[in-house]
């Protein structure tokens, strides 16, 4: 199917790790087909992100409360539904103008499926293996075969739905001389040298299973300032109260930028980065789409589906566990994580740090 003056919608609304998965899709399609027309239903707190990429032409910022959030109260679901056909309504009005001829539901979730109606017509475009009923609103589904197993990869059966090829100049992302210019403000700020190499650090997850314990994050910090080496904590102003208590049990003074940067900003501070070492949430897919060497600490997930791509990585993790990878969101002993040392952590590090030198 040749593109080139089609207007793609694409329906990929969170959460920051599947956003920067998507990414990519988006990147090769745009350079395939340069004259189509990308629009892009996201959530809100993403939307500044796409708003700096060329690929993307038209962003539409949603808000849906997420049920799923820890921080969810006792009436999510009723705000969310409230909020959904609210939605629905506004993205209807809004899409009836100019609709689009393809649209691209990478979500595969119910209500997806459910926005991706929103635009009058189009053919809609699906994978086969969605769940909660996803296939029912689409037109053409994608087969996901079996050796597929990392997400970033699963997307990227939807250029091939196109014959549209995937190349390495399509893993990127975008921030500004805005963006570059603020994080270079703040570190010299910090007193850290334009030429000083720099770990983005990221301590914080939304699943209570992926947490690493906090003195030994902070025994990490203390290691590397000794060596010379500064460790940024970074993350959402959500993050702050968790990183100050890690800060507050180290033996050198910290450098904590979360919550001081917007998405696009954390973007910039990732690229002045040398290295990446936390957990498995959206900041390491970040980095990695940024090519920076990454350090990724896992536990109750699976490296193989949702570890860092197409970037140099160590994982970190504690084998010969028989909870490894158990998907669950409580725990109530934390093995695979606790089981992680100090040292282990380090030691990756500096493996990767060398080969760059």
């Amino acid at each position: 199917m040749n593109c080139s003056d089609k207007r793609i919608l694409i329906v990929k609304p969170s959460s920051l790790g599947d956003i920067i998965h998507t990414l990519p899709v988006v990147h090769a399609l745009k350079r395939c087909f340069p004259g189509c027309h990308l629009g892009w239903i996201v959530q809100d707190v993403f939307a500044g992100l796409l708003e700096r990429d060329g690929s993307v032409d038209a962003v539409y910022p949603i808000h849906i409360s997420s049920t799923s959030d820890p921080r969810a109260g006792r009436f999510a679901y009723l705000h969310a539904i409230k909020e959904t056909l609210a939605t629905l309504q506004l993205l209807h009005r809004i899409l009836k103008r100019r609709p689009y001829d393809l649209v691209f539901d990478l979500h595969a979730s119910f209500r997806s499926g459910l926005l991706g109606r929103t635009n009058p017509g189009g053919i809609r475009v699906g994978f086969k293996d969605a769940r909660e009923l996803n296939t029912f609103f689409q037109h053409q589904l994608v087969a996901v075969p079996e050796h597929v197993e990392h997400a970033l990869e699963k997307n990227l059966l939807f250029c091939d739905h196109l014959n549209c090829s995937v190349a390495d100049k399509d893993f990127y992302m975008c921030c500004n001389r805005d963006d570059a210019h603020d994080v270079e403000l703040f570190f010299s700020k910090q007193g850290i040298a334009d030429d000083s190499a720099i770990i983005y650090a990221n301590p914080a997850a939304r699943w209570q299973t992926k947490f690493w314990p906090m003195e030994l994050w902070a025994e990490l910090a203390d290691c590397f300032y000794a060596r010379g080496t500064a460790m940024v904590f970074g993350g959402s102003r959500q993050d702050t109260f968790y990183i100050r208590k890690i800060t507050r049990l180290m033996k050198t003074p910290p450098v904590v930028a979360a919550g001081l940067f917007s998405l696009p900003q954390s973007v910039a501070l990732l690229k002045r980065a040398s290295l990446y070492v936390g957990l498995d949430s959206g900041p390491m897919h970040m980095a990695a789409l940024c090519k920076i060497p990454v350090v990724a600490l896992f536990g109750p997930t699976h490296p193989s589906r949702v570890g860092p791509y197409g970037v140099e990585h160590r994982i970190v993790r504690a084998e010969n566990l028989d909870c490894l990878e158990c998907r669950k969101r409580t725990c109530d002993h934390l093995s695979c994580m606790k089981g992680i040392s100090v040292e282990m952590v380090y030691d990756a590090a500096i493996s990767l740090m060398d080969r760059q030198t």
